[in-house]
C-alpha cells in the first residue's frame, strides 16, 4: 500500500513524510513528493510523463518534535513510529508558471490514484477584493484558483505594533514575522513563536493611533516591518470567494479595543470567589489526597478559593468519577445514577466540605473521546452515538475526524460549531452541576483540529472552522454553568476572535524557569491588550522538577498581582518524586524555611485584594480598559516601550514583576503623576525608581489620590 495525502497531516509547523512540500508551490520552484509505503524495495512517481525513482527517507528531528508537540520523551517516541513507516521522497523538476502537473505513484503492482499540483504565481491583477484602508495589494494565484491575498499598512516611525492574541515572545512585535493559527505548543511558546489563543487584530501605538482587525476565522502571517521597515505586511488564507474584510479603528488604544469589541463581543463580570486563590495539582487524583491538600491548607493559614481537580475521572469519557459504578446506557444518552467508591467514594460530599470552607470546585475537561476498542463499554456507546446521531466533526469524505495530534490521538471530537452538539455534549455533565453542585470546569485543549477539509455541521470548512473550535467549546460549558443558575466559569488555554466573551484563561503549559516566567508576564499582556480580562497562569510553570525557592516566590509576589492568581504541578508519570506547587512541598523540596511564611503573606494580602480586582475587573468590562494594563494604555511617554513586563493592575496600581534571579534591586519606570510605594507608604517621583527587592517585595506602586483609599490593604498584617 502506498499512502500520499498532498497536505499531509496538516500540523500547522511541520512536515509529515506523506505529503507534498510546499502544498503550494510558487512558479519556478521544485516540489518534494514524500509517500509511505513500508516493505517494499523501490517506489516510483510518475511526473508529467517522466518517471521519478524515489529514495528512502526519514523524519527530521525538529518535524518530528514539532508532530509530537515539543520536546523530550514524545519527539522521541514520535521519531521513532515515524522513521519506522516506510518514508520516500522524490524532487521534482522546476513548476512552470499556468500549469496543471498530474502525479501518482507505484510499487510494483500498486499503484494510487492520479495527483495535480498546480503552481502558484503572486500579481497584482485585481482578481479580488479587499475592503478597508489598505494598499499594495496582490493576490496568490494558480490554475486552480485564487488562494491568498496579501497586502500591506504603513508603519510610521515610533510606532508599536501589539496584540495578535495572547503572545509570549514580545510585547512590541514590531520587527517580528508571526502568523495567527490556534496550536497546542507544548512549552517554550516564546521561543517558537507560537500560542494557543491568537487573533488577527493588533493595536498600532505611538503616531495617531490606530489598530485592524482581519476579519476571518482563517490562517493568517504578519511581517512587522521586517521585510519592509515601513510596511506591516498582511497575508490572509482565501476560501471559495477572493475577498478579505479588513476593519481599520482609529484612537488611542481604549478607542481601539472598544471598537473591537463591539464587533467580537467582550467579557463578562464573573463573581469575586475566582480572584481568590486557586490551587490544583495533576496528580490530586484522589478524593483523600484533594482533602489532605486543602486540610494542610487551612492549618498553615493559606486561604484559598477554589480548587481545581484535574485527575477525577479516567480519561475516557470526563463524565464519570472514577472507580463509580453504574449501568450503562447503551443509546449514548446519559448515565441516570451512580455508586461512588475507590479513588472518590463521596464525591458530593467532598464538594459540600469544600464548600463549607469557601472553596469552590473545578473539575477539568477535555474536547475529545477516546475510540481505542479495549475502552470500557460507556465510552464506547458514547462514541458510536456520537458518529450515529451526526455530532462528530468529519473528514471530507464524510467518516469521523480523528484527532491527528500527540494527545488524545486518533480520538472523536465533537461537532461543538452547533447547539444541538454543544447540548449532547453536555449533557453527560449537567449532573456534575446539577446534582454533585460543581462551580466550573477546566476547558482544557481546544487545539486538536488539524485540517483544512474537515465539515463542520454550521456550513465551515477546516480552514475557516478550526480557529473557532475552543470558541465554542468554552461556550458550550459556560451555557452549561449558566443553565444551571451558575456563572460561567470557564478555565481556557486555546481560543480565538471571540474567546473574550467566555470565561477565563491561562497560559497554558511551561517549565519552571526564569524565561518562561518572562514569557508568561509577556502573554498575560498581550491577551490583555485584545480584549481577555481574566486571566493567569501556572505560578512559577507546572513542569519540570520543583522550581527553586528564589523562582517560586518571585512567581507567587508576580502573581498575587494578576487577575488570576493560581498554582499548578504537572504529573511525574505517577513517580517519585511527586512534582507539587503546594508552597509546604516547595519548601521541603528546597529546604528553604522562607518558603511558606512568605507564600502565605502573599496569600492573605490576595484575600485583601479581592474587592480592589472585584472593583476594577467591573470598569475593565464596562469600559474595555484592561485590568491587567500595559502601560501605552494609559501612557505617551515613549519610555514606557522600554520596560515592557510593567503594568497597571486596574487604574491605581502599577506592578514591576522580578523576573531576573539573584536581584536586590529592582529599578521601575513611573509615568507622571504621584505615587505613593506601598509597602514603606513612601511617596515617589515619576521617573526611575529603584529599590531593594527581599523575596517578600515585589515593586508596587500606588497612585497618590488613591492612597487613602487603599491603604488598609498594604499595612502591617
Amino acid at each position: 500500500m502506498i499512502t500520499h495525502r498532498p497536505y499531509g497531516v496538516e500540523h500547522p509547523y511541520a512536515t509529515s513524510p506523506d505529503q507534498r512540500v510546499p502544498v503550494l508551490p510558487l512558479a519556478g520552484e521544485t516540489v518534494r513528493f514524500g509517500v509511505l509505503a513500508a516493505d517494499v524495495d523501490a517506489v516510483t512517481c510518475e511526473f508529467d510523463g517522466s518517471s521519478l525513482p524515489m529514495t528512502r527517507a526519514s523524519v527530521s528531528t525538529s518535524d518530528a518534535a514539532a508532530l509530537a508537540g515539543g520536546e523530550g520523551h514524545l519527539s522521541a517516541a514520535q521519531a521513532g513510529a515515524l522513521e519506522g513507516e516506510g518514508g520516500w521522497t522524490v524532487e521534482s523538476p522546476v513548476l512552470l508558471a499556468g500549469r496543471t502537473y498530474r502525479y501518482r505513484f507505484h510499487t510494483g503492482d500498486v499503484i494510487t490514484d492520479w495527483f495535480e499540483v498546480s503552481p502558484a504565481e503572486w500579481t497584482s491583477e485585481p482578481v479580488g477584493t479587499v475592503t478597508g484602508s489598505v494598499g499594495d495589494v496582490e493576490w496568490l494565484v494558480s490554475a486552480a484558483g485564487v488562494h491568498r491575498a496579501r497586502f500591506t499598512m504603513p508603519l510610521a516611525n515610533g510606532e508599536h505594533v501589539v496584540g495578535f492574541g495572547e503572545r509570549y515572545e514580545a510585547v512590541d512585535q514590531r520587527g517580528r514575522r508571526l502568523d495567527a493559527v490556534v496550536f497546542e505548543q507544548y512549552k517554550g511558546q516564546g521561543r517558537h513563536g507560537r500560542t494557543y489563543l491568537p487573533m488577527p487584530f493588533a493595536h498600532v501605538v505611538g503616531g495617531s493611533g490606530w489598530g485592524f482587525h482581519v476579519r476571518t476565522s482563517r490562517r493568517t502571517w504578519y511581517d512587522v516591518g521586517v521585510s519592509t521597515p515601513d510596511k506591516l505586511t498582511v497575508e490572509v488564507a482565501l476560501g471559495d470567494k477572493p475577498t478579505v474584510d479588513v476593519a481599520v479603528y482609529h484612537g488611542d488604544p481604549t478607542a481601539v479595543l472598544t471598537a473591537f469589541l463591539d464587533e467580537v463581543g467582550r467579557a463578562e463580570e464573573l463573581p469575586s470567589w475566582v480572584l481568590r486563590l486557586w490551587a490544583s495539582g495533576n496528580e490530586w487524583n484522589t478524593q483523600d489526597i484533594v482533602m489532605s491538600r486543602m486540610d494542610t491548607h487551612y492549618a498553615l493559614d493559606i486561604p484559598l478559593g477554589a480548587v481545581v481537580i484535574e485527575a477525577w475521572s479516567d480519561e475516557e469519557g470526563i463524565t464519570i468519577f472514577r472507580d463509580a459504578s453504574y449501568e450503562v446506557t447503551a443509546d449514548g444518552s446519559p448515565v441516570p445514577d451512580f455508586a461512588y467508591a475507590g479513588a472518590w467514594p463521596s464525591p458530593r460530599e467532598m464538594i459540600d466540605e469544600l464548600h463549607s470552607r469557601g472553596i469552590k470546585v473545578i473539575l477539568w475537561q477535555i474536547p475529545l473521546l477516546k475510540t481505542d476498542p479495549s475502552l470500557g463499554e460507556q465510552v464506547r456507546a458514547d462514541a458510536s452515538a456520537m458518529v450515529r446521531d451526526g455530532h462528530a466533526v468529519l473528514e471530507a469524505d464524510g467518516t469521523p475526524y480523528h484527532n491527528r495530534g500527540w494527545w488524545f490521538p486518533k480520538a472523536l471530537m465533537p461537532d461543538l460549531s452547533v447547539a444541538r452538539t454543544r447540548e449532547w455534549w453536555t449533557a453527560k455533565r449537567r449532573y456534575l452541576v446539577e446534582d454533585l453542585d460543581v462551580d466550573g470546569f477546566k476547558t482544557d485543549g481546544g487545539e486538536h483540529a488539524w485540517g483544512h477539509d474537515l465539515r463542520y455541521a454550521d456550513g465551515r470548512r477546516g480552514d475557516e472552522g478550526n480557529n473557532l473550535f475552543p470558541v465554542h467549546y468554552a461556550r458550550a460549558f459556560g451555557d452549561l454553568l449558566r443553565s444551571a443558575g451558575k456563572a460561567p466559569v470557564t478555565f481556557s488555554r486555546a481560543g480565538f476572535t471571540g474567546s473574550q466573551a467566555h470565561g477565563i484563561f491561562w497560559a497554558g503549559d511551561e517549565d519552571s524557569t526564569w524565561e518562561a516566567f518572562r514569557s508568561s508576564v509577556t502573554a498575560g499582556l498581550t491577551a490583555a491588550a485584545c480584549g481577555i480580562v481574566y486571566w493567569g497562569w501556572d505560578l512559577a510553570g507546572f513542569s519540570g522538577p520543583v522550581p527553586d525557592a528564589e523562582l517560586y516566590l518571585r512567581a507567587t509576589a508576580a502573581s498575587t498581582f494578576m487577575p488570576i492568581m493560581q498554582y499548578h504541578s504537572e504529573f511525574n508519570h505517577h513517580r517519585t518524586p511527586i512534582r507539587d506547587r503546594t508552597p509546604w512541598h516547595v519548601a521541603s523540596v528546597t529546604g528553604d524555611e522562607r518558603v511558606v511564611p512568605v507564600f502565605r503573606r502573599f496569600a492573605l494580602l490576595r484575600e485583601r485584594l479581592v474587592s480592589y480586582l472585584a472593583e476594577q475587573a467591573r470598569l475593565a468590562v464596562t469600559t474595555d480598559r484592561p485590568l491587567m494594563r500595559p502601560l501605552f494604555f494609559d501612557n505617551t511617554d515613549p519610555e514606557v516601550w522600554q520596560h515592557p513586563l510593567q503594568y497597571q493592575l486596574g487604574d491605581d496600581l502599577l506592578v514591576n514583576p522580578v523576573t531576573s534571579p539573584s536581584a536586590s534591586t529592582w529599578t521601575t519606570y513611573l509615568p507622571s503623576g504621584e505615587w505613593i510605594d506601598v509597602w514603606t507608604g513612601v511617596p515617589v517621583s515619576p521617573g526611575l525608581v529603584t529599590r531593594e527587592v527581599p523575596i517578600d517585595v515585589v515593586p508596587v506602586y500606588c497612585r497618590a489620590e488613591a492612597w487613602t483609599r487603599l491603604t488598609h490593604l498594604f499595612i502591617a498584617e
